[in-house]
């Protein structure tokens, strides 16, 4: 068995004010390196070989804290990025509610219909994390490995292997800032067991 431990970062001024991220960049929030910090206590109980972490400041920022027992290099990988959500990135959820209304429900009640010009549709994420986690296992097999990333980065793989439609996508649990969700492969490719789902302990 190959054991993924997949962490979102912590909470962002950005989360904070509600202001849509994606691939943009924004920093923890005081809260959310306190997150960050709490997180270690719990990931302390694990031996790691491989930490991967997405390219944007955020989640390196969480790694930093999070991880910092972690004497060995992290790999940054901009495949581990959040959606891509084009246009979108920078305003507020209700700024985009008052210009865009259809396609903002799209995105929160029909995400396999979700389709703005030049964003990626959820589809096109998945495809994009598959890959990348693809990747990382062939590399490593065996192995107990650590990728730090983005909400619906980790959403979208945690569908995959739990054979959910992305017309689910945003069914229960929810990726709260600093959740550790941690899935077993098995040697075929497949998940032998979601052993975690996010963090069932911090009200979610």
């Amino acid at each position: 068995m190959t054991r993924l431990h997949l962490i979102r970062h912590g909470e962002t001024d950005w989360n904070a004010e509600g202001r849509i991220q994606g691939q943009m960049e924004s920093v923890l929030s005081e809260l959310g390196q306190n997150q960050a910090r709490e997180l270690q206590k719990n990931l302390q109980a694990f031996e790691f070989d491989r930490v991967f972490c997405s390219s944007s400041t955020r989640a390196r920022q969480t790694a930093d804290l999070a991880l910092a027992h972690i004497d060995q290099p992290f790999t940054y990988l901009d495949a581990l990025r959040e959606i891509y959500l084009a246009r979108w990135e920078g305003y507020l959820y209700s700024e985009i509610e008052a210009d865009d209304p259809v396609a903002l429900n799209a995105f929160r009640h029909t995400p396999d219909s979700f389709d703005v010009e030049g964003a990626e549709t959820f589809s096109d994420l998945q495809n994009r994390a598959l890959l990348a986690v693809n990747e990382i296992i062939e590399q490593h097999r065996g192995q107990e490995l650590v990728i730090v990333s983005h909400g619906a980065w980790i959403k979208s793989v945690l569908c995959h292997y739990e054979g959910r439609p992305l017309s689910n996508f945003w069914e229960p649990p929810r990726m709260h800032n600093c959740c550790h969700s941690i899935v077993e492969i098995a040697a075929d490719g497949d998940a032998g067991n979601i052993i975690r789902y996010a963090d069932l302990d911090q009200g979610f």
